[in-house]
């Protein structure tokens, strides 16, 4: 592996005076100063390499210096090594073959979260809490998660071996599990919160997402669904194509969705609905957070912009770089921030970068946030002068990066003991037992008035937390209804899955409760909306 790695300077070195020497003398100017920046990096390659105290590989070399290159550009300039560009890829497309199962890692133990109902995982019977100790008889407790997963995706039909431990059982199972198609899911949950309220959680978006973006609508509004609450929270964003798609269910035919902007020709563009889907020409409130960031900001500005939803939360990330991704030798690939992210009104998406450590430094949310305070909803920040954009409306919103909400929504702390039960898996593990032993089957199950005073006495018995600062959290009214609340949610989960267990927790989330207050508002905008599109159309006639 060395050689290749060693070489990748020299050739760099060697394109550089062949370009040179057929580019004239102007290019020859310009190049002998680069020849000369090119042996000076060479000759530190050969010494570190050579000379240092440790063995260092030719491409680890490479890779610290390609990282140290594009650091000095932005933050979002990455090189993608071999491993980094085909997950990447992996992520962007609509399937994968594997087993099927969300797993995390729990007090140090590779632990099935959830099987994904139909998948080859699913059918071997894997449960929620099931520990996979080894795989193809190798430990997992020194793996981290993408390792993990990564070793169990592979080939379709291929086989997997895995060593499964479960409470109750004294002796491992031994599973030998064929790969299948697993289909890559972005639209989370999709389910009715209300009799005339649906909910749609958008994690990114991938190949699939404008498909499934339409199939939840369709299965909603079939149910009855008058309006949406659209959750983007920590959506980290994905494929610009399928962004635009996702838009032209919400903002009008013919109109701005986001605008690219560079230094380049082909760098701007201008991408408009193009009336692949009909609006849904419903009351929307778009939920987001500190994690809500690049294309998922593309699709909240275009919503608040064009005045066809009301978006509440905290401030989104800001990250508004275009990255283009081109490839490289030996499977690996550079991101490259070509142009910069517009809304419909102007807005630049992209926060101010010119400190990395403020940039990635403040987190909020799941992300770093800009820093303003809202006195009232909507009024402009009182600590810092952005630039005023408008809507269609004539609503005044922001520039200075990311998307500030219309109505700002704080998600308060819970008490500081709960960190501590959720770090040593106290409520997961309890709600996996108890699911086991009383074998829920009823999604009508309510938790009964015992079910706090098994819990505290599951986590003493664990050693987890000591009895009297555990009485004295859940004396609190709040504490007590979340860890309620909570560990039915993961008693769902082991008995019904993961969309079962969000309801539960929906009930419980203040935000997302508080965004539902927010539809009066949502249905003014929707109207306003409506009489600016006749104004147009009459105009037009």
């Amino acid at each position: 592996m060395s050689r290749p790695w060693r070489s990748v300077a020299i050739l760099l070195f060697t394109t550089t005076l062949l370009v040179a020497g057929f580019a004239g003398d102007r290019l020859l100017a310009v190049s002998s100063e680069t020849q000369s920046q090119f042996r000076l990096y060479t000759e530190l390659l050969h010494v570190a390499h050579d000379e240092y105290g440790a063995e260092v590989p030719y491409r680890d070399l490479v890779y610290a210096s390609i990282d140290g290159m594009l650091r000095t550009l932005d933050p979002h300039t990455n090189f993608l090594s071999p491993e980094d560009y085909q997950e990447m890829r992996d992520r962007q497309q609509a399937s994968f073959y594997g087993i099927g199962i969300l797993v995390s890692v729990r007090g140090g133990q590779l632990t099935v979260i959830s099987p994904i109902e139909g998948t080859p995982a699913w059918r071997m019977g894997l449960q929620a809490g099931d520990v996979i100790s080894t795989i193809e008889g190798e430990p997992t407790d020194t793996m981290d998660v993408n390792d993990a997963v990564s070793r169990l995706k592979g080939p379709r039909g291929t086989k997997v071996n895995v060593t499964i431990t479960r409470s109750g059982l004294d002796d491992p199972i031994q599973l030998a599990i064929t790969r299948d198609e697993i289909p890559q899911t972005t639209v989370r949950y999709a389910y009715m919160m209300t009799p005339d309220v649906g909910y749609i959680r958008l994690t990114d978006f991938a190949r699939s997402t404008s498909d499934e973006m339409r199939d939840a609508l369709d299965d909603l509004t079939s149910q009855g669904m008058t309006k949406l609450l659209l959750d983007l929270r920590s959506n980290g964003g994905g494929l610009l194509d399928q962004t635009v798609t996702v838009s032209s269910f919400f903002v009008p035919e013919e109109t701005r969705i986001v605008e690219t902007r560079g230094r380049i020709g082909d760098s701007q563009q201008t991408f408009f609905a193009d009336g692949t889907h009909t609006p849904l020409d419903m009351p929307v409130v778009v939920l987001v957070n500190g994690g809500t960031a690049s294309a998922a900001e593309i699709l909240a500005g275009a919503i608040q912009d064009h005045d066809v939803g009301i978006v509440v939360g905290t401030p989104t990330w800001g990250k508004g770089l275009v990255q283009t991704v081109y490839n490289l030798s030996y499977g690996s690939g550079l991101a490259l921030t070509t142009a910069k992210y517009y809304t419909p009104s102007g807005r630049l998406i992209q926060r101010d970068y010119s400190s990395f450590y403020d940039y990635y430094g403040r987190f909020e949310d799941g992300g770093p946030v800009q820093d303003v305070a809202i006195e009232e909803p909507g009024e402009l920040p009182i600590d810092d002068d952005p630039e005023e954009f408008a809507t269609d409306l004539g609503r005044k919103v922001f520039g200075g990066g990311g998307i500030t909400p219309d109505v700002v929504i704080e998600l308060p702390d819970g008490p500081s003991m709960l960190a501590s039960l959720f770090a040593r898996n106290a409520f997961f593990r309890f709600s996996v037992d108890y699911e086991a032993e009383h074998a829920i089957e009823s999604p009508d199950w309510q938790p009964p008035p015992t079910l706090l005073d098994d819990f505290s006495a599951w986590v003493v018995g664990e050693g987890i937390a000591n009895p009297e600062p555990l009485a004295r959290m859940l004396e609190d009214e709040r504490a007590r209804n979340y860890t309620l609340r909570q560990v039915h949610s993961d008693i769902f989960n082991a008995a019904f899955g993961q969309e079962a267990a969000h309801q539960i927790l929906a009930l419980g989330d203040d935000q997302l409760q508080a965004a539902l207050d927010e539809f009066e508002n949502a249905i003014e905008l929707l109207e306003r909306r409506r009489q600016l599109t006749r104004q147009a159309s009459l105009g037009d006639g």
